[in-house]
C-alpha cells in the first residue's frame, strides 16, 4: 500500500535466468538454447572510453541464439551503453531472480501485489526462423519456472502465462497447463509470427479457450526482435526503433482482432495493451471509427458496429505518470480500463514511477486512482477488486 491506496502492478517484469533453458529444455532441444554471446576480437575499450565515464565498466555480450544475436539491429553504441547500464545493475538483477528479493522490493515502493511477465523469453517468442516446437518449449520452461518463482507468495506475485504463437496448434494446451496454476492471463506478441496475424484461423481455437475460461489475453511486444516489427524496416537506431515497436505493434495487433472478427465472435474476451501509455488509444479509435464510416462496407461481415465500440469494450490499457494529457485521456477513455504499469526493472522504467502517478492527486480524483491503481488490475487478471 502506498499512500492509503492498495497498489495492483499491471505490467512488472521478472528476469528470468539466461540459463534457464540450457538447463531444463528437453536434451534434444538444448542447442537451441539462448548463450551468452562472444565479444568482437577489436578492442572494446577503446570505443568504451568514447562513451564517458560508463566506458570503463565491462561489456556483457550480446546473448545468442543459434549463433544470432537475441536482439536484432541492435546497434553496438546503443549495445555498449546499455550493457554499461545493465552491469551497473547487475548484483540488483541477479539478486532479483530471487523471489524473496523480488517480494521485498516491491515492499520497499508499496507494491501489493503485481502481473509477472518475462524478459529473456519475451525476445525468445520474438526469434526467427525457429522451429515451432523449440519455440512452444521456450515458452513451456518459463511458465513452469515462473509458477515455481510465483508460489513463494502466489496471491502477490502472479503468473501470466507466455503464449508461443509459432506453434497454433500447441497453444490451447499450454493455456490449459498454466490455467492449471491459477492464473488469469496469459500473453501473446502482437507481431505478425510465421506469417500469420492474431486474427488467422489457426488461433481461432486458442481465443476460443481464453474466453471460456475467463483467461485475460495481453498483447505485448518488444523491439529488436525478427519478426515484422513496426519501424524495423526504415530505421537502424534504437532510439527509432523501440519507439515504434510498443505502440504501433499494439496498434495493428488490435486492428487485426477487429478486422478479423475475433472480437465480435468472443465478445466476453478481455485483451490488454501494456508498455505503450494510452495516448494512442483515443486517436486510434476515433481514426478507425473514421475510415468504417466511409468504407465501412468493406468490412461489414467482421465488425458490424463501430471500432471504437469494440475497444471501449474489449480492451484494458496501461498508463504512463508522465504523459502530459493523462488526466484529459482519462476523460476520453472509459475509467474502467485504465491500468497501472510500472515496466520495473527494466533500464527505461522510471525509479519512482508509482510516486509519479500519486503525484497527480491534484488533477486526478482519488476515485479514479484507485481504480487505476487496484480495483482495475484485479478485475483485468480475474479477480474481485
Amino acid at each position: 500500500m502506498r499512500d492509503g491506496l492498495p497498489i495492483f502492478d499491471a505490467d512488472r517484469h521478472v528476469l528470468e535466468p539466461l540459463s534457464l533453458w540450457a538447463e531444463h529444455l528437453e536434451p534434444a532441444l538444448r542447442k537451441h538454447a539462448p548463450r551468452p554471446g562472444r565479444l568482437p576480437d577489436e578492442s572494446l575499450q577503446e570505443r568504451l572510453e568514447r562513451l564517458g565515464p560508463q566506458g570503463l565498466l565491462p561489456v556483457q555480450p550480446l546473448p545468442e541464439v543459434d549463433g544470432k544475436p537475441l536482439w536484432n539491429h541492435m546497434p553496438e553504441r546503443a549495445w555498449l551503453q546499455f550493457s554499461a547500464r545493465s552491469y551497473q545493475q547487475l548484483g540488483r538483477n541477479e539478486l532479483l531472480a530471487r523471489p524473496d528479493v523480488y517480494l521485498a522490493e516491491m515492499d520497499r515502493t508499496g507494491v501489493d501485489r503485481a502481473a509477472l511477465f518475462p524478459t529473456y523469453a519475451l525476445l525468445l517468442e520474438g526469434f526467427w526462423p525457429l522451429k515451432p516446437r523449440v519455440a512452444s518449449a521456450f515458452a513451456s520452461v518459463y511458465n513452469t519456472w515462473l509458477h515455481g518463482f510465483c508460489a513463494l507468495n502466489p496471491e502477490r506475485l502472479r503468473g501470466v502465462g507466455l503464449i508461443s504463437r509459432h506453434e497454433p496448434e500447441a497453444m490451447v494446451a499450454e493455456v490449459r497447463r498454466v490455467a492449471g496454476f491459477g492464473w488469469g492471463a496469459v500473453m501473446v506478441r502482437p507481431n505478425p509470427i510465421g506469417g500469420r496475424l492474431l486474427s488467422d484461423a489457426a488461433y481461432e481455437p486458442f481465443w476460443t479457450e481464453c474466453e471460456a475460461r475467463s483467461i485475460a489475453v495481453v498483447l505485448h511486444g518488444s523491439g529488436h526482435v525478427y519478426v515484422p516489427s513496426a519501424g524495423a524496416d526504415r530505421f537502424d537506431t534504437r532510439f527509432a526503433n523501440h519507439a515504434c515497436a510498443h505502440p504501433m505493434e499494439l496498434m495493428m495487433g488490435l486492428l487485426a482482432l477487429l478486422q478479423g472478427g475475433v472480437l465480435e465472435r468472443h465478445p466476453a474476451l478481455r485483451i490488454g495493451a501494456m508498455e505503450a501509455g494510452c495516448g494512442w488509444l483515443p486517436y486510434w479509435s476515433w481514426r478507425l471509427d473514421e475510415e468504417y464510416r466511409a468504407v465501412g462496407a468493406e468490412v461489414s461481415a467482421t465488425i458490424r458496429q463501430p471500432p471504437s465500440a469494440y475497444l471501449r469494450h474489449h480492451c484494458f490499457v496501461s498508463v504512463e505518470p508522465d504523459e502530459p494529457y493523462l488526466p484529459d485521456m482519462m476523460r476520453h477513455l472509459p475509467e474502467e480500463r485504465l491500468l497501472f504499469g510500472s515496466d520495473f526493472p527494466h533500464l527505461d522504467h522510471e525509479e519512482d514511477v508509482l510516486g509519479s502517478l500519486l503525484s497527480l492527486r491534484d488533477r486526478i480524483p482519488e476515485s479514479r486512482l484507485r481504480k487505476v491503481l487496484w480495483e482495475n488490475p484485479t478485475r483485468f487478471y480475474g479477480g474481485e477488486p
